[in-house]
């Protein structure tokens, strides 16, 4: 690959598995002239592109031009349903059969284009097609850009807990063009800015810092914030995806809020109300809270992380949430279920303070149920 094959203006992050290590592009309007890149993964072969209802009018044409104009006649595209109530065993199943359809090889290549839903699914796909085909991310959205599209988790939610059905399987090639997070609601970037945050609060406190003075431009749409955010947020998991693929060490670090997290998206049933980066930034104050309940950070850097999170317009008290009757012991059952239990014990991330966090699986439950109390409580 040349340098003459990568847009203009393009940030590239290496994540580097070996033979099976891929480029993260980050820029501006960079899926424009991605074609280049596109053909070498595919052979110059057309990809079969994944997208939903929300993404296709937005940015499948444009995908589509890039392709063309590397010689690539795009083929119909598969479009599902927009939204988190797509990750389940029944819209496997139709993508599934949908591809098969085609009569694929192994040489065929599934393109992800959306966010996090559409990654998850597709990657989840390409895992299982004919015992394993190779993707492409094309995310979307500014939670997928930075966290999802990144490291090979592909997967889909039971009724039992989220992304409980999965793989391990790393993209060939992660195309993150900041140009279409201006097409999302605010909402949806706020979400998205959680995930940005916890880089920092795990490990970088030096982005903390940054963000503290920037964070608001990255989600007002500056557009040289949001590409060096989103740089360094995929440095950031490149760097820990990088010597931990399976999540048998620091990967764990980046589930900062998720058990916590997770837990409220199953009460909320995964639907609009309670958004993924909204549960994960309430879940990372709950993670904070809990440091400091147990003596192991100081409540100055919990009252720190939380205030950021609350000034950027993000939720940080399940409170938060109108029109939600929490349930404790609902909540401590679905963390019971969480992938990273171990022996019976849940994996919680905890912080000594800003930037340093760190697994515990020892932790009192009397501690953590009374945690939850106090932040259910009117």
């Amino acid at each position: 690959m040349t340098s003459s094959d990568t847009p203009a203006g393009t940030d590239i992050v290496r994540l580097d598995l070996g033979p099976r290590s891929y480029d993260i592009l980050v820029g501006d309007r960079v899926l424009d002239g991605a074609g280049p890149r596109i053909a070498a993964v595919t052979r110059g072969k057309a990809p079969i592109v994944v997208t939903d209802e929300n993404v296709a009018p937005l940015h499948l044409p444009t995908l589509e031009r890039t392709l063309r104009g590397s010689g690539i006649e795009p083929t119909q595209a598969i479009v599902l349903p927009a939204g988190e109530k797509t990750k389940d065993f029944a819209h496997f199943e139709r993508l599934m059969d949908a591809v098969l359809a085609r009569g694929i090889e192994r040489s065929a290549v599934l393109l992800a284009l959306g966010g996090g839903v559409i990654g998850d699914i597709t990657g989840f796909a390409a895992a299982s097609a004919l015992r394993g085909i190779d993707f492409i991310q094309v995310p979307t959205t500014l939670l997928s850009q930075v966290d999802s599209s990144v490291g090979g988790k592909t997967g889909i939610n039971s009724p039992h807990g989220k992304n409980l059905i999965g793989a391990f399987h790393q993209p060939r090639l992660v195309i993150a063009d900041t140009a279409t997070l201006d097409t999302l609601p605010r909402r949806e970037v706020l979400a998205g800015y959680a995930e940005v945050v916890k880089y920092g609060l795990i490990r970088l406190p030096g982005f903390f810092a940054w963000l503290e003075e920037n964070g608001e431009r990255v989600v007002a749409g500056d557009s040289d914030a949001r590409r060096y955010a989103v740089t360094e947020s995929c440095r950031a998991k490149a760097a820990i995806v990088g010597v931990d693929e399976r999540e048998s060490g620091d990967r764990a670090l980046l589930n900062l809020g998720h058990t916590f997290g997770h837990a409220l998206e199953a009460a909320t049933g995964f639907g609009p109300r309670l958004l993924h980066g909204e549960a994960v930034s309430i879940g990372m104050a709950l993670a904070f809270d809990l440091s400091v309940r147990l003596g192991l950070c100081p409540a100055a850097d919990a009252e720190k992380a939380r205030a950021h999170l609350a000034r950027v317009g993000l939720p940080v008290r399940p409170t938060d949430i109108p029109g939600v009757e929490w349930d404790v012991d609902g909540l401590i059952l679905s963390m019971a279920k969480d992938k990273k239990v171990k022996d019976g014990r849940i994996t919680f991330v905890l912080v000594r303070g800003l930037g340093d966090a760190f697994t515990q699986r020892d932790v009192d439950p009397a501690v953590v149920r009374t945690l939850l109390e106090d932040a259910v409580a009117p």
